[in-house]
C-alpha cells in the first residue's frame, strides 16, 4: 500500500499531467515556462522527485506536442528548452534514450530544414543535438544515420545568424571525433559547405577541415576543386583560411593534383574578349573587369599559395617547377589589369629564383637583362613601373625548364645555398 505522502505526490502528478491535457496555447505555455524556471540545471534523481517518478510521462507529452506542432512554431523554444533540460540531466540517461525512441532525432532534424522558422528555433534544435553528441559514439551514429550531418551542413551554409553558423560548425567538428564509422561522411559533408553563399559558412568550414583532417587521415578527391574555386571570394578572412588549408593539404593523398590545379589557376581559361593583352591594343570596359574580378582574385590567391608552399620545402619547389609554374608566374606577372595578381606573382617568382640557378637562367633569357633586374630588385613594386610592352613579353614568355635541369643536381645546389 501507498503512504498518504506518496498518494498526495501521486494525485499533484495526474492533476499536473491532466492541466497539460486539456490546456490550450497559453496555458501550456505558462506550464513549459514554470517548468523552465525552476528545473534549469536539475539532476535525473531531482526531475524524478519533482514528477514523483513520473518525469519519462512529462518528457512524453513534450515529445509528442513537439512532432505534432513543430511546422507552425507554436511555443517550439519554449518545448525545445524544456525538452533540453531533460536531456542534459546529469544521471538522466534515460530521457535520452526515450527521447531517441520516439522520434525524437528525426524532429530535431526537421526542425533544422524549415526555411520560415527562427534562428532561435534553430539554435535549440542544434543545442539537442549537441546533448546527444556529447552522450556518446551510439548517438553520433544515430544522429548521422537520419541523414543529420546534410541537415546540419544545410544549416550551417544557410543561416543568416551567425550565433547559429558556430553552434552548426560545432555539432560537424563534434560529430567527427569519436565516430569512425561517419567520421569521412562528415568530412564530406563540411566539403559540400565551402562552394555556398556565406562567407562566414565558408570561413567556419575551413577552420572545422583543418581540424578534423588530421583524424580522417586521408582527403577526398572532391576538396580540391572546391577549394580552388573558393579563392575566387573578396573576402580576405576566408581566402587566409583557405590558404591555411592548402598548406595542410600538400601532406596528403590530393597533393598532385592540388599543386597541379593551383598552377593552372595562374593562366585561367578566361574569355577571348577577357583575355590579357597589352592596354594599348584593348581597352577592356569597367563591366569587362567588374565580371572578371574573381577570376583575378583566383589567380592573384593562386599565386600567393604557390609562394607559401615553395617556402615550406624545396620538394615542393621542385615538383612545382616540373609543373611549368614558371612559365604561368610570369604570365601572371604581366596581368595589368590585377595589381594583386602581379604582384604576388613576382613575389612567389622571386624566392624561385634565389633558390634555383636553373630557374634565374631560364627567366633571365626569356624576359631579357632589364626586366630581370627590376624584379630582383624589387619585385613588391615591379608592377607599378611595368609598360605595356614588357607586360606583353611576360604574358608571352615560352620558359619551359628542360628535364634534363630538373635533376638532383639543382636540388643539392638549392639545398647548400639555403643553408
Amino acid at each position: 500500500m501507498t503512504s498518504v505522502r506518496e498518494q498526495e505526490a501521486i494525485n499533484r502528478l495526474l492533476a499536473f499531467l491532466q492541466e497539460w491535457d486539456n490546456g490550450n496555447k497559453t496555458t501550456r505555455s505558462r506550464i513549459l515556462n514554470d517548468f523552465i524556471t525552476l528545473n534549469q540545471g536539475k539532476t535525473g534523481p531531482e526531475l524524478e522527485l519533482e514528477f514523483s517518478q513520473g518525469g519519462s510521462l512529462f518528457l512524453a507529452r513534450l515529445t509528442t506536442w513537439l512532432r505534432l506542432s513543430f511546422m507552425f512554431g507554436t511555443c517550439l523554444n519554449e518545448l525545445l528548452e524544456a525538452i533540453s533540460i531533460f536531456l542534459s540531466a546529469v544521471s538522466g540517461s534515460r530521457y535520452l534514450f526515450e527521447f531517441v525512441e520516439i522520434g525524437g532525432i528525426l524532429t530535431v532534424l526537421e526542425i533544422l530544414g524549415l526555411k520560415e522558422l527562427k534562428e532561435e528555433n534553430k539554435r535549440q534544435a542544434l543545442k539537442l543535438l549537441q546533448i546527444m553528441t556529447g552522450a556518446g559514439r551510439k548517438y553520433k551514429e544515430l544522429i548521422c544515420e537520419s541523414y543529420g550531418v546534410r541537415g546540419i551542413a544545410e544549416c550551417l551554409a544557410k543561416c543568416g545568424s551567425e550565433e547559429t553558423q558556430v553552434q552548426a560548425q560545432q555539432l560537424l567538428e563534434s560529430l567527427t571525433y569519436g565516430n569512425p564509422k561517419y567520421q569521412h561522411q562528415v568530412y564530406r559533408g563540411l566539403i559540400a559547405v565551402l562552394p555556398c553563399a556565406s562567407p562566414k559558412a565558408q570561413q567556419l568550414t575551413l577552420q572545422t577541415l583543418q581540424a578534423v583532417q588530421p583524424v580522417v587521415k586521408t582527403s577526398h578527391n572532391s576538396i580540391v576543386d572546391a577549394l580552388l574555386g573558393i579563392l575566387q571570394t573578396m573576402h580576405l578572412e576566408v581566402q587566409y583560411e583557405a590558404l591555411q588549408m592548402i598548406k595542410e593539404l600538400v601532406h596528403y593523398n590530393v597533393r598532385s593534383s592540388l599543386l597541379s590545379g593551383l598552377v593552372m589557376l595562374l593562366k585561367p581559361p578566361l574569355k577571348e574578349k577577357e583575355k590579357i593583352r597589352p592596354k594599348i591594343l584593348d581597352d577592356p570596359s569597367m563591366a569587362q573587369l567588374t565580371a572578371s574580378l574573381p577570376v583575378f582574385m583566383q589567380q592573384a590567391a593562386a599565386a600567393k599559395a604557390i609562394g607559401m608552399l615553395a617556402q615550406e620545402s624545396l620538394d615542393l619547389c621542385e615538383e612545382l617547377i616540373q609543373l611549368r609554374v614558371v612559365h604561368h608566374l610570369l604570365y601572371a606577372m604581366g596581368n595589368q589589369n590585377h595589381a594583386d595578381s602581379q604582384r604576388q606573382a613576382s613575389l612567389s617568382l622571386e624566392y624561385l629564383i634565389r633558390a634555383f640557378p636553373v630557374v634565374a637562367e631560364q627567366v633571365r633569357t626569356a624576359i631579357g637583362e632589364a626586366l630581370f633586374e627590376q624584379l630582383m630588385t624589387n619585385a613588391e613594386t615591379m608592377y607599378i613601373h611595368m609598360d605595356t610592352v614588357q607586360a606583353d613579353i611576360l604574358v608571352s614568355n615560352k620558359v619551359n625548364i628542360p628535364e634534363s635541369l630538373r635533376g638532383e643536381r639543382h636540388v643539392k645546389e638549392a639545398r647548400e645555398k639555403n643553408e
